[in-house]
């Protein structure tokens, strides 16, 4: 990837795609819809519901994003969430909590022991078919492998997947998370080094929905190692998001600063 190309990925990803705060009733039920039509319909992970809606417990109190197509006819492209402690009972675990409590290694975090207006887990990453890059793909909602980097010869830089993360990252900074959580494959470090983001695995695999490792992620540290050609389009993102904010404000579950 030549030195201008670096630079110019920031607008490259604005003259192709938006990320948007789904704070409001109409953004959030079009992220259900997204996420209806890509686990319950394409890939079967949870079952078809009458209102095509995929929701879960946890959406009450969740942070949710969308990203969209930045040009006319818009069209939606993907969606992600923040889940975050419960304002009314914090001590409620998070979903990786109960997916892997038999195989955290409580010796690196023991998240039942972190400030749990602290910490937050990435959930819910869906891209529809449309979208994602590789043919044939079948068993990922959103994925991310070293041929979405393209070759020496030939780069190209993953916007939706890359983009996703980053909005999540925005949202929490925003909110003062500190540690992110996740629950992803277990291949997921090397690709997030390539953007100089450092993910520590902190338990043994779990099967979820394939196999699947938690993983932890410093928030300031994201922002402040990302690399130098990555952060043209961190700026647009926390931007978009940021002004996401200024359009609707937090939501209403989220306690009052």
């Amino acid at each position: 990837m030549s030195l201008l190309d670096r630079f110019s990925l920031g607008e490259g990803f604005k003259k192709y795609f938006e990320v948007a705060t789904a704070f409001d009733e109409t953004s959030r039920n079009e992220v259900f819809g997204i996420r209806h039509e890509v686990y319950c319909e394409e890939l079967g992970f949870e079952p078809v519901r009458p209102d095509r809606m995929e929701t879960d417990e946890y959406d009450r109190h969740s942070l949710h994003c969308l990203m969209r197509t930045s040009t006319a006819p818009v069209n939606l492209v993907g969606c992600n969430r923040l889940v975050v402690a419960r304002p009314e009972e914090p001590d409620y675990p998070l979903p990786f909590e109960r997916t892997c409590a038999a195989t955290l290694d409580r010796s690196i975090i023991d998240p039942a022991r972190q400030p749990r207006g602290s910490i937050a887990e990435v959930s819910r990453l869906a891209v529809r078919h449309h979208y994602r890059r590789r043919k044939g793909e079948t068993k990922s909602a959103l994925a991310l492998s070293d041929d979405d980097f393209g070759t020496k010869d030939q780069p190209r830089f993953p916007y939706i997947p890359i983009g996703l993360y980053l909005a999540i990252v925005a949202l929490a900074k925003r909110e003062g998370i500190e540690t992110l959580f996740v629950l992803t494959e277990p291949r997921l470090a090397d690709h997030f080094a390539k953007l100089g983001v450092k993910i520590t695995q902190i338990g043994g695999p779990v099967e979820h929905r394939g196999i699947r490792v938690p993983s932890m992620m410093d928030v300031n540290a994201i922002v402040k190692n990302l690399r130098f050609f990555v952060k043209p389009i961190w700026r647009v993102i926390n931007e978009q998001i940021d002004g996401g904010y200024a359009s609707t404000g937090r939501p209403p579950f989220l306690p009052q600063r």
